[in-house]
């Protein structure tokens, strides 16, 4: 091997043991206890995991993608769920939705959709009480209720939209990962 092979094999190997490894590459170990918290939390944590795989590996002709003219495309569906995943945040931290996100980049919404999801995560699963997490919009408060079937499924139904685009854009879903049990294998 030459020096330019040897010096590209350790900036490789360096940048990959340095970067910062995202949540969710497995599924949490399961609570012992079944609680509305730790079910709850369960939830969130099933999201979490299926976003990290939908979301692994994707290109800038996968985030461009867009099935029809009317469409969003993938990367404006990641925006939808980064914005979901900030009021199931915000419900668990008991404030308000409507501030904006930042410019990111796709990487950073992605890291920052799978931190808000943790964090709502580990926020209910030590929760006695769920019903006190209620989303709030301005004046309006809705019950914990209303972040099961609404932004939480909703996140959901999204993530199995890019893993839809992905594949028909040409990258189809990671082989090897299990939503069944929580984790990927090795190939």
């Amino acid at each position: 091997m030459n020096k330019l092979t040897i010096i590209l094999i350790f900036a490789t190997v360096f940048t990959m043991t340095s970067q910062e490894k995202l949540p969710y590459y497995e599924i949490p170990e399961a609570p012992k206890e079944f609680t509305p918290g730790t079910t709850a939390s369960r939830m969130v944590d099933g999201l979490g995991f299926r976003y990290y795989w939908a979301t692994e590996g994707l290109t800038e002709k996968d985030l461009s993608y867009r099935p029809t003219k009317e469409a969003r495309t993938t990367e404006e569906t990641i925006d939808h769920i980064l914005g979901l995943s900030q009021v199931i945040l915000n419900a668990t931290l008991k404030i308000a939705n409507g501030d904006k996100q930042p410019t990111m980049t796709f990487a950073e919404k992605r890291k920052k959709t799978l931190e808000n999801l943790l964090q709502a995560s580990n926020i209910l699963k030590e929760s006695n009480d769920i019903s006190q997490y209620n989303m709030i919009f301005g004046e309006t408060q809705l019950p914990f209720w209303n972040a099961i079937n609404g932004p939480i499924s909703d996140a959901l139904w999204h993530t199995g939209q890019v893993v839809s685009f992905r594949r028909s854009s040409g990258n189809p879903f990671p082989k090897g990962v299990s939503v069944l049990r929580g984790k990927r294998r090795e190939q």
